[in-house]
């Protein structure tokens, strides 16, 4: 992902990856939390992460947006290798 989405992501919210991956981690273990609400949890808690970080302004909003994305779409592309067809 070195030309990806990383490129965009401030150093400070870096931390805000793996910790939304442990976050989505147990959510997903939580058996009353629907798959679906998982992504908008996290979301909402990379925003909040961004703006708890970097201060109350659109850049926030934005790094947290996109640490988010990083995070799911790590896990998807680990989920989706380990459980390939063929």
């Amino acid at each position: 992902m070195e030309s990806g989405i990383i490129e965009y992501v401030v150093t400070e919210a870096l931390i805000l990856i793996p910790a939304l991956w442990i976050i989505g981690a147990f959510l997903k273990k939580t058996p009353y939390v629907q798959d679906w609400y998982i992504p908008w949890v996290l979301l909402a808690l990379g925003i909040g992460g961004g703006l708890a970080l970097l201060g109350v302004n659109p850049e926030a909003v934005i790094q947290g947006v996109l640490v988010t994305g990083a995070a799911v779409l790590g896990y998807q592309l680990l989920k989706q290798t380990v459980e390939r067809d063929g």
